[in-house]
């Protein structure tokens, strides 16, 4: 079959259209795994993206067959077949306890629920606030993007249909994973607009204030020979008083191999970049000077300055572009984390989980002393950052 790597990314997060409209009133109805002001998501709805993302981690790490979500409080299912596959012990070591084995069925479903909480409430805020901000996207978009992106990974129908068949997926899921993707695109672009504008009077400013990082520092090129004794270091210094050349030199006493095999030639050196005490003699001396031999932590340098290129300092009209974008991505990144934080508060605060679904993104979490969200709002990031490999989102709250 086709490789499928390129239309996974298309079915990367657990990004759905989760919501049926739920009556009025306190409290998470009892098919509802949560409930986000008045609408919910259902625990059906929860069930099947719990499958697709068990399905998809079982391919990743090569296990073929039949896939067996872990099935809590008891775990008898997931117990017994640890229990089948479990290599033997090696010659003297226990084999595992049934407790163990529970731990580990535990691990695995909590980390696959709260992947599918997670993603499943972020979908359903980024819907929400789409529609509080007036933003859409038609059917005839989503399907066209859709089609494009099956063609390039899936040229022949018969590899799609085997995708969908191992994955779990179904249309539906990719359909509406493509349109939440292109809704928190479209909030991203709203907030953005208009962020993005500088004024001279801002660059002046900027450049004023922070003249130094428009400036290009003097560098000095170098000759330099590099021994471990002081008696060495003087020896070659003599030598090359005498009129030996610096090559012929560097080649009998430097133990510097990157610069002995060209003459000893150190090209661009800034001020800091070598050790302090070697730093400070080459940036005191005089241009086809002689200088050393200057202890240092590496031996014992003798050197020669052969070219001295000034600081050269950036004019404004120079450096006015590089501002320009600058101050622009700093405008507009301080907007979306504006709007970040204002989407996070509003939309966490009507959502209310289900007692063994709470995860941080619900208002019933416990508090923690450092708050965090492991949503991708729309415009902070692209929102698949936080996925499950390979999975994607969008069902019918029918399932």
């Amino acid at each position: 079959m086709t490789s499928p790597r390129r239309f996974l990314a298309l079915a990367s997060a657990f990004f759905v259209l989760p919501l049926a409209l739920a009556a009025c009133g306190g409290g998470v109805p009892g098919n509802a795994v949560v409930k986000i002001g008045d609408d919910t998501i259902k625990q059906s709805t929860f069930d099947h993206w719990v499958k697709v993302a068990a399905q998809s981690q079982a391919q990743q790490s090569g296990q073929t067959g039949g896939v067996q979500v872990p099935d809590p409080p008891d775990y008898k299912q997931c117990i017994a077949q640890k229990a089948k596959s479990a290599p033997q012990p090696a010659k003297g070591q226990p084999k595992p306890t049934e407790k163990q084995f529970k731990a580990q069925c535990e691990q695995e479903y909590t980390s696959l629920r709260d992947q599918v909480m997670n993603f499943l409430i972020s979908a359903a805020w980024i819907q929400g606030e789409s529609h509080d901000q007036d933003v859409k996207i038609t059917d005839e978009q989503v399907k066209k993007e859709f089609d494009q992106q099956r063609q390039q990974s899936f040229p022949k129908d018969t590899d799609y249909q085997q995708f969908l068949k191992t994955s779990g997926y179904v249309q539906e899921d990719l359909l509406y994973r493509i349109r939440v993707q292109d809704l928190s695109n479209k909030l991203r672009e709203k907030v953005l607009k208009g962020k993005d504008q500088v004024s001279d009077k801002e660059i002046s400013d900027y450049y004023n204030k922070n003249k130094d990082r428009f400036a290009q520092a003097e560098r000095r090129d170098l000759r330099i020979v590099l021994t471990k004794t002081e008696d060495k270091a003087n020896q070659a210094k003599d030598a090359l008083k005498s009129g030996q050349s610096w090559k012929s030199v560097a080649a009998k006493y430097s133990t510097d191999q990157a610069s002995k095999d060209n003459g000893g030639v150190l090209p661009g050196v800034a001020k800091g970049q070598q050790e302090k005490a070697l730093d400070d003699a080459v940036f005191s001396a005089g241009k086809g000077e002689l200088g050393g031999p200057v202890k240092t932590q590496f031996g014992w340098y003798v050197f020669e300055v052969t070219k001295v290129t000034p600081r050269k300092q950036q004019s404004l009209d120079e450096s006015k572009a590089t501002i320009k974008s600058l101050l622009s991505s700093q405008k507009q990144q301080k907007a979306l984390n504006d709007f970040v934080k204002d989407f996070q508060d509003k939309w966490k605060d009507r959502t209310e989980c289900k007692s063994g679904f709470v995860v941080d993104n619900c208002k019933n979490a416990p508090k923690k002393k450092t708050t965090t969200t492991s949503t991708v709002p729309p415009g902070a990031a692209q929102t698949t950052q936080n996925a499950p490999p390979a999975n994607s989102g969008g069902t019918s709250t029918n399932k």
